[in-house]
């Protein structure tokens, strides 16, 4: 049984890597959040720490998953964003070249600039804040420097149910949850949703063909904030009960003050050329999603 080092795997997209690749590999998971019994704690941002742990651990495959997500978060606080996503990256990459083994790294349809209505995997980025800024030159260094990587690019994020799930759809059943009967829903931002489980098992069938490089790895189906609240409501059974109100983002400007680009959808083109795309449609997921994740939460 090969053994993975997965690091940052305390969060959404953790939950889904433990549960799809803990079935045929040996895992050591980690995380400065040890939220879970599978977990350890380690803070990838100490080279020294996260350098002896993983080569004690003597790993066939390096996963670095973790990162700050949150963009008004990165803005404020431009210096940990930058030390979390892009420099503790590079010391995944030290790390993964001295040990000669393969590294994974999560990036994101955000370092892409919206101009154009959907990218594909040689679009040239042109990341817009400081939070798409610092996972594309996280990118671009593994690109670089690793000796073998997957890089994999996710859309808009969906897993791990109401504990972990810190993203769009965990917002509105929140909202939901809390007793509101309106949905204010922008009606200007574009994207592809990706769930997490497509994804790990997706990335696993890359790392079993040795395929490596950059792949764009989202959910079939390009779509936009609106039409997934709509579905979300459908899926629930709630259209009688919920409103759905588009608003343009100028309606969220105080929360979300972070730019963020019109168009984030991305699509699969690599991984449909090598007949490596196992991604679902958006909608079979978000129904499985909330079926598996969010059985009487509301």
């Amino acid at each position: 049984m090969k053994k993975i080092y997965i690091a940052g795997c305390g969060g959404m997209l953790g939950e889904a890597f433990y549960k799809v690749f803990s079935q045929n590999y040996e895992l050591k998971c980690t995380d400065i959040d040890v939220n879970e019994p599978w977990l350890s704690y380690l803070d990838f941002r100490d080279f020294e720490a996260y350098s002896k742990d993983v080569a004690a651990f003597k790993p066939d495959y390096l996963f670095h998953l973790g990162a700050y997500t949150d963009l008004e978060y990165c803005e404020l606080n431009q210096d940990a964003a930058y030390l979390t996503n892009t420099i503790s990256v590079e010391n995944a990459v030290f790390i993964a070249n001295k040990l000669e083994i393969p590294i994974l790294y999560i990036s994101t349809a955000g370092i892409f600039d919206g101009v154009q209505d959907v990218f594909d995997d040689w679009d040239l980025p042109n990341p817009l804040g400081h939070y798409a800024r610092s996972k594309y030159h996280g990118e671009v260094f593994v690109e670089k420097n690793a000796s073998r990587y997957l890089i994999c690019r996710a859309g808009w994020m969906m897993g791990s149910g109401p504990r972990k799930d810190k993203k769009f759809i965990q917002k509105l059943m929140g909202q939901i949850k809390a007793g509101s009967r309106e949905l204010h829903i922008v009606n200007d931002k574009l994207g592809t949703p990706t769930y997490t489980v497509d994804f790990a098992r997706n990335v696993e069938l890359l790392l079993q063909r040795e395929y490596w490089g950059l792949y764009n790895m989202v959910c079939g189906g390009i779509t936009g904030r609106l039409e997934v609240a709509h579905e979300l409501i459908r899926v629930l059974g709630m259209a009688e009960k919920i409103q759905v109100t588009p608003v343009g983002s100028e309606f969220w400007e105080k929360t979300y003050f972070a730019k963020r680009p019109p168009s984030e959808r991305l699509i699969n083109k690599k991984l449909d050329l090598r007949g490596l795309n196992i991604m679902r449609d958006w909608r079979i997921c978000l129904k499985e999603y909330v079926d598996d994740y969010y059985s009487g939460y509301l």
